[in-house]
């Protein structure tokens, strides 16, 4: 179904006459437009796109079947009058939006009703167009990586591998990165959001390298992890077993229909079996599309069941102050039977030189 449709012929049962989108990641979902300035207006009949001069013919070429017009004055105030032209006695607007907006909003002389994750919710579920970008930033981020592997050695710092695995995104055609790289040795493979610094791989590190791509506004997300050859690696091998077990149990659970809960509950309840419980504190996987952290979660909070066309990061994972962590991310696509994994690199361990 096309979307501005589909949003259309859900506004009676969200309780509007017309839907305000001000989130700009929402607005591309919507239109395709990507440009960093616009809002949209959709009420039964009405189709409206908002952006100033800057965007007037970027906006020509991207959208269709959306009525352009170029702010003249202040944008909120020119969209709400239109809204008051077409009938609109309540409109509503995005949950997520700002304080400062909500105010805004407030003085325009019109009902408002915030509403959550509508267009959220559609995003969860991903078209064949949407798969087939997921899968080229896949392939990019993946193919970037292995043109940065071989820096993973002792001598090379973190930040040194971290902007290598930067330059080869770009070089393989990403127009951004979803997120700052990950590449954290050591004691600091402890710390799940860790940033690269200067610290040299050292033998016996740990190594956890987190990273992304981009293709048309779509991004991937990817987690592995390496040992460095060295003594007394015995726990972290257990570490990298433990890890890499959950990961598995937790994709062999996903089916159309399950809980998100009853996801994270299998990897969660392999690392206990296994001993390292109290280590892993953040959630099982997050979905990932035209933002790289979006629905579904899949956490101990999560309440709704996984439908097709899903697609989200499993990634387990275990931290052990002192010691080193390790993490192991991949993408999958839930079917009607099972999942498909996305990603494609090895994640059985590799101690590297």
């Amino acid at each position: 179904m096309n979307r501005t449709k589909a949003i259309a012929d859900s506004l009676e049962s969200k309780g509007i006459e017309g839907f305000l989108i001000s989130n700009i990641t929402n607005v591309r979902y919507v239109t395709g437009f990507s440009g960093s300035s616009g809002c949209l207006l959709i009420t039964k009949k009405d189709r409206v796109f908002c952006t100033d001069c800057r965007y007037e013919e970027q906006a020509k070429q991207e959208i269709k079947d959306f009525d352009i017009f170029i702010e003249k004055e202040e944008r909120l105030k020119e969209i709400v009058e239109r809204a008051k032209s077409v009938g609109v006695r309540t409109l509503g607007f995005e949950s997520t939006a700002s304080y400062d907006f909500y105010r805004a909003l407030l003085r325009k002389g019109i009902k408002i009703k915030a509403v959550s994750n509508f267009i959220e919710d559609m995003r969860k579920i991903k078209g064949a167009e949407e798969i087939a970008m997921i899968r080229k930033a896949i392939a990019r981020a993946e193919n970037a990586f292995l043109k940065t592997k071989e820096a993973i050695r002792p001598g090379f710092t973190e930040r040194q591998i971290a902007l290598r695995l930067e330059e080869n995104l770009k070089k393989e055609g990403c127009y951004s990165i979803p997120f700052d790289i990950i590449v954290a040795s050591g004691q600091n493979s402890a710390l799940p959001h860790a940033k690269p610094t200067e610290k040299k791989i050292q033998p016996g590190d740990l190594v956890v390298v987190d990273w992304g791509g981009e293709a048309e506004g779509h991004f991937s997300d990817m987690t592995r992890s390496f040992l460095i050859r060295g003594r007394d690696i015995s726990r972290k091998k257990e570490i990298y077993e433990t890890v890499l077990q959950a990961n598995i149990q937790a994709i062999h659970s996903v089916t159309a229909g399950v809980s998100s809960r009853m996801v994270d509950k299998a990897a969660r309840d392999s690392i206990k079996k296994a001993g390292y419980a109290d280590f892993f504190g953040h959630g099982t996987g997050h979905g990932v599309g035209l933002d790289v952290h979006e629905l579904p979660r899949i956490s101990r909070l999560g309440r709704e069941s996984v439908k097709p066309g899903m697609v989200f990061t499993i990634e387990p994972g275990v931290y052990v102050p002192g010691i080193g962590g390790v993490r192991i991310e991949d993408m999958v696509l839930v079917e009607k039977s099972g999942c498909r994994i996305l990603t494609a690199l090895p994640k059985g361990l590799e101690i590297l030189q």
